[in-house]
């Protein structure tokens, strides 16, 4: 006979083990846990013969007040800001943020998961690193569940993000309008949403903006090298471009590299512009134009919506988009031979 466990019951009720304990043990009322979901949950529980010895035994694991926040890699600006934020904001709540890096790699981001709700946390910020929700849309069902920066549109799973397609159209737009038709863009990822929506961005303000433009897209990592290969070839290209969209703050990194070692002078030969706001982009020789985006905000919006619904065993259901801005420096030049 099958042992009917307080995970299997919320499985099944599609609500979390938090969320059915606290129904179980009469305070569904007290977490503002709706009619209907008591309803359903003592339902089941009565049907499943879920003993009250097991109930008792359920309620004696308390919650852990830790989270996981799992990230593709934590050595990317970008996803330190991102952990930076949720660590501050979590500890207005007195929670403990366990810090997993997946290396970009869904295997170990899924066994990394798995980890993580063996070890009883009550909930999970994660940036997948894969194209389909595949197996999250279950562990969403058994632990809240909020996704930061990369999403599935095609899901319910709750997500916070920039709105990138937004943000790439205004960036390229922006090019565009300073004479530039040949422009190099450096994708990262081609299986994130972030990349896509950055891409499709691009090729919308090229053909709302009417004129002839060769858009060349190269990469496929947020990564230095990614950005140092796609430069180096990009570059190569007849007519060469005269305007390069970097699309990470890493793939910057390469872009410089590469243009200084060709010697090519930013922006009097060639534009240079990135998606990602770092500090350090003032700093260099000339300052950078980007496109910022509110990591600090996402950080802070994602933990707040999972303290809350951790708290009042609901399921988390936002899905956000935040608005980016242009952070216009000098190392965009008009290309008077275009306008």
């Amino acid at each position: 006979m099958r042992k009917i466990t307080l995970a299997y019951l919320a499985k099944i009720v599609g609500y979390s083990k938090t969320t059915v304990s606290r129904v179980l043990s009469g305070n569904g009322d007290k977490y503002r846990i709706s009619r209907d979901a008591q309803k359903l949950i003592m339902s089941v529980a009565e049907q499943e013969n879920f003993k009250p010895k097991t109930v008792a035994q359920s309620l004696r694991n308390k919650l852990s007040c830790s989270i996981a926040l799992v990230v593709p890699q934590i050595s990317n600006p970008f996803f330190a800001e991102l952990a930076s934020a949720t660590l501050a904001e979590a500890q207005k709540y007195d929670y403990s943020v366990m810090i997993l890096d997946t290396q970009e790699n869904v295997d170990l981001e899924e066994r990394e998961v798995q980890n993580a709700i063996k070890r009883g946390v009550d909930g999970i910020i994660l940036v997948p690193c894969g194209n389909v929700p595949g197996y999250l849309e279950d562990v969403a069902r058994q632990v809240p569940l909020i996704l930061a920066d990369r999403y599935f549109p095609s899901s319910s799973i709750s997500y916070i993000s920039t709105n990138n397609y937004d943000g790439a159209y205004q960036m390229m737009k922006h090019l565009l309008e300073q004479g530039h038709r040949d422009v190099l863009c450096i994708q990262g990822s081609t299986a994130s949403v972030t990349s896509k929506e950055r891409i499709r961005g691009c090729q919308q303000a090229v053909k709302d903006f009417g004129a002839e433009c060769n858009l060349h897209v190269k990469g496929n990592a947020y990564s230095v090298e990614n950005g140092y290969v796609g430069t180096r070839i990009g570059i190569t290209y007849q007519p060469r471009p005269t305007a390069v969209f970097a699309m990470s703050s890493t793939i910057l990194l390469g872009a410089v590299q590469a243009l200084t070692e060709q010697h090519v002078r930013v922006p009097e030969e060639m534009s240079l512009v990135s998606f990602d706001n770092n500090q350090y982009m003032d700093f260099l020789n000339p300052p950078i134009t980007r496109v910022s985006q509110p990591i600090t905000r996402i950080g802070q919006t994602a933990m707040k919506i999972l303290y809350d619904c951790i708290c009042s065993g609901r399921k988390p259901t936002s899905q956000i988009l935040m608005t980016p801005t242009i952070v216009k420096r000098n190392s965009v030049s008009q290309n008077s031979t275009k306008t």
